[in-house]
């Protein structure tokens, strides 16, 4: 028996969401799910949650060896160790102490099945006690006092003749039940190193790193991308600075005026004739706001929203419609709009947005300004495909 675990938390700072972001057009966990689900010797996969939302997607994926666990809060903070949770999961699910459990990162998609087959194959045919995936790197190492680590710099080696140092890349180790219970740690014992190429070297953990990540899963494992792309199942724009162009417009008796584009109207109807569901989310609470609404004919208003409400209620959305925010495109333009543009799989800002939105990993940063049709640019590049 091989348990292949995945602890997996919703409150990541540096992406939020980021194990259920679209990477390669299909949330970040799947592509681990994918390789251990053809994967010959693991039997059954755990993924440990906090979040609803990553349960919903995860369970999606309709891979026949899945189980969804719902870890404690205790240990799905950033302080948590990842120990403490696979300890959690082995005192609720006791395993014979033989049997084996693979801690698997998912941001480590670069990891295929046959780096998982074949590193379960090496374990069981070696004499160790837990193994641990690394990488080849033939960089040369120095110390802080000015002394190399692993070359002699008088006799400098070309890269051919070097053998280079091993380095965790962080994708999977192995170790059995009994051990991790009694070390409370994921590598005991005598630790043996199963090798996997260079390019899987890249961990996602800041956003520079999803870039660098996709583009080597495209040259490297192009036949594991589906030309699928995410279904649009519900559209949903900011107000101000979106649908408007960030303008405040009072008269002389008090009263409030906004600028909205009717190009954005015909967006909406396209919209709606192709069955796709729409929606504004606005931090404000106005008459204006909701007359606009009634006029576009969306689906839902959610107004009042907080800072960081916006990923809540678009999560609440997806409850009801039974999807996931991989099937959702969002077109926002300030830091309030940010951990849900991160967090949905068609994301876009007009020409004019903050610099911080602009930079957001996979961002659609559109031609035109907020107001000036920006939003039926981005439904229009939905709609012919350009952006899905």
């Amino acid at each position: 028996m091989a348990v292949a675990f995945i602890p997996v938390r919703g409150g990541s700072k540096s992406i939020p969401l980021k194990n259920i972001k679209p990477f390669c057009s299909k949330p970040l966990v799947y592509w681990n799910l994918q390789a251990l689900e053809h994967a010959d010797g693991v039997d059954h996969v755990v993924v440990a949650t906090d979040s609803d939302a990553i349960e919903q997607a995860v369970a999606g994926f309709g891979f026949s060896k899945l189980e969804v666990y719902r870890r404690k809060a205790a240990n799905a903070t950033d302080t948590a160790s990842t120990e403490a949770v696979m300890l959690e999961y082995l005192e609720a699910h006791p395993l014979k102490s033989e049997e084996l459990f693979i801690l698997v990162q998912a941001t480590s998609p670069l990891t295929r099945t046959e780096d998982f087959a074949g590193a379960l194959e090496y374990f069981r045919t070696s004499d160790c006690d837990s193994l641990l995936s690394c990488v080849r790197t033939k960089r040369f190492f120095w110390r802080e006092d000015g002394t190399p680590l692993n070359y002699d710099y008088r006799n400098r080696p070309r890269r051919q003749e070097f053998d280079g140092l091993l380095m965790e890349n962080g994708a999977f180790y192995i170790n059995r039940a009994g051990n991790i219970l009694w070390d409370k740690n994921r590598l005991s014992g005598k630790i043996a190193v199963y090798e996997m190429p260079e390019f899987t070297s890249v961990e996602i953990d800041e956003p520079d790193d999803w870039i660098i990540a996709e583009s080597i899963m495209r040259r490297h494992s192009p036949e594991r991308i589906s030309e699928e792309k995410p279904e649009l199942k519900l559209f949903l724009s900011d107000v101000d600075g979106t649908l408007t162009d960030a303008g405040m417009y009072y008269d002389q008796a008090g009263g409030e005026w906004k600028k909205f584009n009717t190009h954005d109207g015909k967006g909406f109807e396209l919209l709606r004739s192709r069955g796709i569901k729409t929606g504004i989310l606005t931090s404000e609470n106005t008459a204006i706001v909701e007359r606009r609404a009634n006029k576009l004919k969306v689906d839902f208003l959610v107004q009042d929203v907080s800072a960081g409400g916006k990923l809540n209620a678009a999560e609440e959305l997806c409850k009801k419609l039974g999807i996931s925010l991989s099937s959702v495109a969002y077109i926002g333009d300030d830091i309030n709009c940010a951990e849900l543009l991160r967090a949905v799989g068609f994301a876009a800002c007009p020409a004019d947005a903050l610099p911080a939105v602009k930079r957001i990993p996979g961002i659609r940063v559109l031609s035109l300004p907020g107001g000036h049709g920006a939003v039926r640019e981005f439904i229009d590049l939905l709609l012919d495909g350009s952006d899905a």
